[in-house]
């Protein structure tokens, strides 16, 4: 039998100035690349706002709007080769698509461990290149040649490991970093993938009805704005700062993903 939501929580109801407030600061640190689903999860959770079963759609459906805006305003006002962004968001929304079922089975552990170590390296790397001792990051706004083909075999394999819940922007904050491109120029490239991913993903938990309408509409209503001034911030910070930027994400993904790698591991039937 269906649990029934608590009075505070029916569908029919409008989101709370507490909700908007989420959507806000969730998706303003997502738009910053730090990413929306934890923040997110965890005010849920601790509110008991939802049946946990409803949380990933809520997640999906609630954040799809804003950000699909993010990639559109990211896209717009940031300069970046069209083909270069075409085939990462292709490769990594088919890495998503294709291979989910498989990537589900791999030891989840192993995969959050090595990523953390991985975004450790590059937050190294980059915190040196700022310090002077290692020359200076690539300032391209694409790739091409073998860098464009390692950048699309990344992002395929960062789009299947949203699978394991491991988001896909440090991630490709790295890659791009590493074969050379500008740190801003990767914003449109995360964003546009993610709302794409999550659209897709939206798309079937609203016909399967699993999703807190209340929250999803808070969490997107709250979003707009918050995406609109971490989109100006973005623009507008110094590249210097926006390194540094990279690096405080690139840190903060790695404590979380080895904090989730210390849970116990469910292993597939």
């Amino acid at each position: 039998m269906p649990s029934t939501p608590p009075p505070g929580n029916q569908d029919a109801a409008l989101p709370s100035p507490g909700l908007l407030g989420l959507g806000f600061l969730a998706n303003f640190f997502d738009a910053l690349g730090i990413g929306s689903f934890a923040t997110t999860t965890a005010a849920i959770k601790l509110g008991r706002l939802t049946d946990d079963g409803n949380i990933p759609g809520t997640l999906n459906v609630g954040h799809a709007l804003p950000t699909i805006l993010q990639g559109a305003l990211f896209l717009a006002i940031i300069e970046v080769d069209r083909l270069t962004m075409a085939l990462m968001v292709a490769a990594a929304v088919g890495g998503a698509w294709f291979g989910a079922g498989r990537v589900a089975r791999w030891p989840r552990r192993a995969i959050q461990r090595g990523m953390a170590a991985a975004l450790l390296i590059t937050a190294a790397i980059i915190t040196l290149r700022q310090l002077d001792v290692f020359p200076s990051g690539g300032e391209a706004t694409g790739l091409g040649g073998i860098a464009l083909l390692l950048a699309v075999a990344a992002s395929a394999v960062i789009g299947s490991l949203i699978a394991l819940g491991i988001g896909n922007y440090a991630p490709t904050m790295a890659v791009t970093y590493l074969l050379g491109m500008s740190p801003r120029a990767v914003f449109p490239i995360m964003a546009v993938s993610g709302g794409l991913m999550l659209a897709v993903a939206a798309m079937r938990f609203v016909r399967a009805g699993r999703f807190d309408r209340r929250i999803a509409l808070g969490l997107a209503l709250g979003g707009i704005p918050g995406v609109l001034v971490a989109v100006y911030l973005v623009k507008s910070l110094d590249v210097t700062l926006l390194l540094w930027l990279v690096v405080g994400v690139l840190l903060y993904t790695a404590a979380m993903l080895h904090r989730s790698s210390r849970t116990p591991e469910v292993v597939p039937a």
